[in-house]
């Protein structure tokens, strides 16, 4: 801004910076001013100028618009000097008031939505609303929005829960074509291990592994991993046990398949002598209960209020309700000393998991009199994964499992655990277990949903000897996050939970780790289009 006084001393102009645009002219008669005026009126000009700058760049470091008239200007700094100030803030104070007092009232029963946003602000704009009606329909689309987002999430995961207990085509089909070769191939029939090798079974000199399943490709996996980790795969048995439809199927993969030097053995429970039903009582009375049979095969949102469950624990319960947890397979590791008499020290493996690296130092740890060598799940560095106590499997407002359990007391994986058999005979874990399995029977399920390992959690107390957790990485079927850097180092992967490996709703990122381990070569992977999505 600049200030221009004629050589005459007759006029005074104030202009822009560039001269071209007059802000303020005063014409000065002679005969009506006199000099000692004009020099009062210059040095007012001389102090009012400098608030005049002040004031505009306040207004430009605000944000304002740059004025280009001086009637842009005195829109923008008037309201100052008139003492006004901007009152967005209390316009939000007031709309604050307003949604406050709406959250609290019962939104009217006639108010009809618009379909969108963008017809709510339109709708708005038409003085169709004041401010207390667009706050009600600002919240109930809001809470319809959130219904929808929630009933869409629980849909996803009782889909989740379908896929994850169906079984894929392609692994129907490898097993009723094996199941075919078995019959009508002299190969897939040829016995296994070979007579020779028969004595090797019982051999406490060797690593023997136990894996139970009826997945013959997750089979494969655990077998091929533990052959490419270990230096010295010539001392590894492999006892295999299946049911008995999947016999057949399983013996013929390991026939025309064979993982020499590792010596394999199939069995079928049916061919176990000591697994009768005077024996395993509990578990025939299990398979047999219709309400048991109920829960795990019926409705499975009966009973459940989705408006009271969060969706992390819905899916838990989902996944408790798993027909697997009924299934002898599963309870068949309960059993290993009578199963296998002449054996001291085994390594069980569910089907689910992936060995990395050698296994056999897990032999050599002092178990120092205990029965289980299993990793603790009640630290480490995953929160979700690794934060498990007794309270999270059992109901503790049962009367018997407050008056015998710990809510607190850490709790242990199953997975990979080596076992000392010797010390295990010594002890009445089997009858401990077949204890709390029938309570849990008589209480209609009320102590605990999860499957075979709260019954476990109660026989193996004080039996328990927690490993280095380097050993054995859990949740890769259900932590979408897991530290890949971490999933490289362990010793074996576990991929509990529904997201397993062989299903179209595996984790990607976590799925290589696994197939890497698929042989495709073999023309029944093939022609079973295996894994081909």
């Amino acid at each position: 801004m600049q200030l221009h006084i004629s050589p005459s001393m007759r006029s005074i102009k104030i202009s822009s910076n560039n001269g071209l645009r007059v802000l303020m002219k005063i014409d000065v008669a002679a005969r009506h001013i006199s000099y000692r005026t004009l020099f009062h009126t210059i040095l007012i000009l001389a102090f009012v100028l400098p608030f005049v700058f002040i004031i505009t760049a306040l207004v430009t470091l605000e944000g304002a618009n740059k004025c280009s008239s001086a009637d842009c200007l005195g829109r923008r700094i008037g309201p100052r000097f008139l003492g006004r100030v901007d009152d967005s803030g209390k316009l939000v104070k007031d709309f604050y008031k307003i949604l406050n007092q709406v959250i609290t009232d019962e939104i009217p029963g006639g108010l009809k939505l618009p379909d969108s946003f963008s017809q709510l602000v339109s709708e708005l704009k038409n003085n169709q609303y004041d401010a207390k009606k667009f706050a009600f329909s600002l919240r109930a689309m809001m809470e319809k929005l959130e219904r929808e987002i929630r009933e869409s999430r629980f849909s996803e995961l009782m889909n989740r829960h379908f896929a994850a207990s169906s079984i894929p085509k392609g692994l129907y089909c490898l097993s009723l074509r094996l199941t075919d070769e078995y019959s009508s191939n002299a190969h897939a029939h040829r016995q296994l291990p070979p007579p020779e090798l028969l004595p090797v079974l019982s051999n406490n000199s060797y690593c023997h592994f136990v894996l139970s399943t009826d997945n013959i490709l997750a089979a494969s996996v655990v077998v091929a991993s533990v052959v490419q980790s270990s230096p010295d795969p010539e001392k590894v048995v492999f006892h295999v046990i299946t049911d008995k439809k999947t016999y057949a199927g399983m013996h013929s993969w390991f026939a025309l398949n064979p993982v020499a030097p590792i010596i394999i053995e199939v069995k079928g429970v049916h061919q176990f002598d000591w697994l009768t039903r005077e024996n395993v009582p509990v578990l025939e009375a299990i398979e047999s209960h219709d309400g048991i049979r109920n829960y795990y095969h019926g409705n499975h949102i009966a009973g459940i209020n989705l408006s009271d469950t969060t969706p992390r624990t819905f899916a838990s319960k989902l996944q408790a309700r798993s027909p697997k947890y009924i299934s002898l397979l599963n309870h068949i590791r309960i059993y290993l000393p009578e199963l296998f008499p002449d054996l001291d020290k085994v390594v069980f493996l569910d089907d689910d998991v992936v060995i990395q690296r050698d296994l056999s130092p897990l032999w050599e740890i002092d178990l120092q009199g205990k029965v289980n060598g299993a990793i603790e799940t009640c630290k480490g560095e995953d929160e979700w994964v690794m934060s498990k106590h007794f309270k999270n499997y059992f109901n503790f407002s049962h009367p018997l499992i407050a008056k015998h359990l710990d809510p607190d007391e850490c709790a242990w994986a199953y997975g990979m655990n080596i076992f000392d058999l010797r010390a295990w005979r010594k002890t009445n874990i089997r009858k401990t277990y077949h204890f709390w399995l029938k309570e849990n029977l008589k209480s209609n399920l009320t102590m605990w949903k999860l499957g075979t390992l709260p019954p476990a959690l109660i026989a193996f107390r004080g039996f328990v000897h927690p490993i280095d957790p380097s050993w054995h990485m859990l949740g890769l079927g259900y932590q979408s996050k897991a530290n890949i850097e971490n999933v490289k180092r362990a010793a074996v992967i576990h991929y509990n939970g529904q997201l397993k490996p062989w299903l179209e709703i595996g984790f990607e990122h976590l799925r290589p780790f696994w197939t890497k381990y698929v042989n495709y070569s073999n023309d029944f992977v093939r022609s079973c289009h295996i894994l081909e999505w």
